[in-house]
């Protein structure tokens, strides 16, 4: 996570949201004939509830309604899920709460069933992100010491916090999927001698490798199966605290002559993705992918969006189509408005990156406090998460509902399917492991706007008011 290039991107200032209080119902299936139907308003007059059902119908939509023709017959990617990063500042809240109030949010977050959200992907911090308390790796020594061997490379600062938090996720949704993204090496390894900015030391290459076997191990150790690493959060962004500039030939070197062996050697199969940085550099993930010794290591490129279009993720796809496309950050600003932000988060994000091949959708922080802490020092400071956390009061906050609109729909092994494009009504559609089709659907007008649905030759009716967003479940 960058703030200071958010800060000089117009785009972000689009991204802007507010909190609010959450508005729960019970869920109820489709009823024979009709499809169920969950609703946000940007006003917040409804906050992802479900409404009355809409039904399908034999007759035609009236003339001059839009039509959105759904169509399971023409399948694109797999969903891995749909969810946040969990910082060391998100965990080390969620510790600090009751233990009732703690399993109560933590069921609604990830459970499945009733009314839960169920949240299917995370993100963790391979050591600090700018969102832990203080800076910190796993391998940290006095200064002018190194530990090429990593004789002294320890989890202890997650086991505090982040790994206490982990487990009663994993408890309540053992196949939640994790990626770790580290945001800085040990500072013995750097250039610089120290966490924000530098390079990666030729040298420590081969310690570097060493230390994600190490990670991905003890983690798997205490329980915790990552699924896939990024090699570097933000590599074009040496200003972070923590942080490091990795330049893609650089990321190239390290992932086929270190990283990939590495892996190769311990049999560790967890996924190698690489950038994790914005749309407007597709040119990075590009010249290591275009290196057929380091693309043999790499399962696909993740992607940011404080710079350049979502639709940059379709240009790597369709240069690499054998490999795969991830979103795995936006942040939500703490002095945005709500009517703003969950329009275009849901718009650009959910719809838009789906759309361009992004097997994951994850927004930034899980949690702050209501001062948009802890944070490092010169880390972010207004980073509101999607809950507030005040001791073991919850404010459920814009990327709640963002999320929740596709997590509690489209699980993992979703794939999605194809549906009429529209500026007015943008769309994405998916098949559900279970059979079910999930349609999202955002009024991107001023005026309340009436479509249809058409899947195999019957159709349904709703409205959407401006900016609104309403998921349709059959």
């Amino acid at each position: 996570m960058s703030f200071l290039s958010r800060s000089s991107s117009a785009l972000f200032l689009l991204a802007l949201g507010l909190g609010a209080g959450c508005q729960r119902t019970p869920q109820s299936g489709p009823a024979k004939g009709s499809a169920a139907f969950w609703l946000t308003n940007p006003d917040k007059s409804v906050l992802f509830q479900q409404q009355a059902a809409p039904a399908w119908s034999s007759t035609a939509p009236a003339a001059g309604t839009p039509v959105i023709e759904v169509d399971d017959k023409q399948t694109f990617q797999t969903i891995d899920g749909f969810g946040y990063c969990l910082t060391g500042g998100s965990a080390e809240l969620l510790h600090r709460m009751t233990p009732e109030a703690r399993k109560a949010i933590l069921r609604e977050l990830f459970a499945t069933d009733g009314p839960n959200i169920g949240v299917s992907y995370l993100r963790l911090s391979i050591g600090a992100s700018d969102l832990d308390a203080t800076v910190f790796s796993y391998d940290d020594l006095p200064e002018g010491q190194t530990d090429p061997g990593l004789a002294k490379f320890s989890l202890a600062p997650d086991k505090a916090n982040l790994l206490p938090v982990l487990k009663e996720i994993l408890a309540i949704n053992p196949s939640i999927k994790i990626l770790g993204s580290p945001w800085s090496p040990p500072t013995w390894m750097k250039t610089n001698g120290n966490s924000k900015g530098g390079s990666l030391k030729p040298e420590f290459y081969p310690a570097y490798a060493q230390y994600f076997v190490k990670y991905v191990q003890q983690m798997q150790a205490e329980g915790v199966r990552i699924d896939a690493i990024t090699v570097q959060n933000e590599p074009l962004h040496p200003g972070n605290n923590p942080s490091l500039l990795m330049l893609a030939e650089q990321q190239a070197e390290f992932v086929k002559k270190h990283l990939g062996p590495a892996f190769q050697a311990a049999k560790i199969d967890t996924k190698i993705i690489v950038y994790d940085h914005n749309a407007d550099r597709p040119d990075y993930p590009l010249t290591i992918l275009n290196d057929p010794e380091a693309k043999k290591y790499v399962d696909g490129s993740a992607f940011h969006l404080y710079a350049g279009p979502i639709e940059a993720l379709s240009q790597v796809h369709n240069a690499h189509p054998d490999r795969n496309v991830y979103f795995t950050e936006q942040w939500v600003g703490s002095k945005s408005k709500f009517e703003e932000n969950f329009p275009w988060h849901v718009r650009t994000l959910l719809i838009g990156a789906t759309r361009n091949w992004a097997r994951t959708v994850l927004e930034w922080n899980l949690a702050a406090d209501p001062q948009q802490n802890p944070h490092t020092p010169g880390g972010c400071t207004e980073c509101r998460g999607a809950l507030t956390i005040d001791g073991s009061t919850v404010i459920r906050e814009d990327a709640y509902y963002i999320i929740a609109h596709a997590s509690k729909f489209a699980r993992p092994g979703s794939v999605r399917i194809a549906s009429t494009a529209s500026e007015t009504l943008p769309n994405v559609a998916f098949k559900a492991p279970n059979g079910q089709k999930v349609v999202l659907v955002q009024n991107n007008s001023k005026q309340a706007q009436p479509f249809s649905l058409r899947y195999q030759g019957k159709t349904l009716t709703s409205t959407l008011q401006p900016g609104a967003a309403g998921t349709y479940v059959w």
